[in-house]
């Protein structure tokens, strides 16, 4: 896609200095711009770079006032960052914007759909699905019986969505995204072997969430696994069945959660961090990468390590460890110093 500088000038409300007619169709970093390219300048470290691009286009803030001749054209908009991310937000939305029921696919005639629905090939639509407007589905995704789906919501290629599931408003599932398969549950019999416990709950997604690649989240064994309104997950998470995660909590690649614990609203989880099974966590807890939590967490605190301490606590206690083979080189010193005055 292309787009001049006055087009583009005309959707963040900013100012252009130099050619508006200038047109760019990629988008690139500051130092890296060449011919055809828009990019930005927001941390005044990169200044420099400004005199040098050849990108076509950089958005700057308006305060912005050049000490040399450039060769870029500028769009001076209030503030620079935050332009550019809007500028982003519009050209995935312009090059996401299909429309229509692409050949060949299969849905069943009591799939129910909205305005301005896009399904990609190869795609399945189980029954009495029900679609709100401006959804669209990528090729090769499965969406189950009796799924749920709002409007406004983006469902990438491969997505496996099972029955019974209610996605919200303003959803974006990723690629490899598996949502509603079994719960982990197996109980043992006398011969030791395990049966397996039918897992017949759903899993809800409220309004804008995302759901990261390749992110796993089991349907309830009773009742709903449940993300609440504003969750975002990153990629490769495991979310069992019965969890809950509160309002607005973010959580980083290679988490794990086991079975029926609760998370509260805005929380911060790392990558790699293990939660054991029904556990309660509160609301704005910071959980540090790689930690492991094994009991119920309090509103407001901060953890790290494994099983995880205050962050404050694990801190002081990783100074001492860092310099265990010195202190035990001092004691054994001053053990041999005290066993040297005994045999005099």
């Amino acid at each position: 896609m292309v787009f001049t500088a006055v087009q583009i000038a005309d959707i963040l409300e900013g100012e252009i200095e130099g050619d508006p007619e200038i047109a760019v169709h990629k988008l690139a970093k500051i130092e890296e711009g060449e011919k055809g390219s828009l990019t930005f300048l927001a941390n005044p470290k990169y200044t420099s770079y400004i005199y040098t691009t050849k990108a076509s286009i950089t958005i700057v803030n308006k305060d912005f006032i050049p000490e040399q001749k450039l060769q870029t054209t500028l769009i001076k908009v209030d503030d620079a960052y935050k332009s550019f991310s809007k500028l982003l937000e519009y050209y995935n939305e312009v090059k996401n914007n299909k429309v229509g029921i692409e050949e060949p696919v299969f849905k069943t005639e009591t799939v129910t759909y909205g305005a301005n629905f896009y399904l990609g090939a190869f795609s399945y639509l189980g029954n009495k699905v029900r679609i709100g407007d401006n959804v669209k589905i990528y090729p090769n995704a499965y969406i189950g019986d009796n799924v749920s789906i709002g409007d406004n919501v983006v469902i990438f290629a491969g997505a496996k969505i099972y029955s019974e599931t209610v996605i919200g408003n303003n959803c974006v599932v990723h690629s490899g995204v598996v949502i509603g398969a079994d719960g982990f549950g197996f109980t043992p019999n006398k011969n030791g072997e395990f049966s397996k416990v039918p897992q017949t709950g759903n899993v809800i997604l409220e309004d804008n969430v995302d759901v990261g690649a390749g992110t796993t989240i089991d349907r309830a064994t009773l009742g709903s696994t449940i993300l609440r309104k504003g969750v975002k997950l990153d990629n490769q998470i495991q979310i069992a069945h019965n969890v809950e995660i509160g309002e607005n909590t973010v959580i980083a690649a290679q988490t794990g959660i086991a079975g029926s614990t609760k998370i509260g609203k805005r929380c911060m989880i790392g990558g790699q961090v293990g939660i054991v099974g029904h556990i309660v966590i509160g609301d704005n807890v910071r959980i540090q990468a790689q930690s492991g939590i094994g009991r119920n967490v309090k509103d407001n605190e901060v953890l790290q390590g494994s099983p995880a301490l205050n962050y404050g606590e694990y801190n002081k206690s990783y100074v001492h460890f860092k310099n265990l083979p010195k202190i035990i080189n001092r004691i054994d010193q001053l053990d041999k110093g005290t066993h040297g005055e005994q045999h005099k």
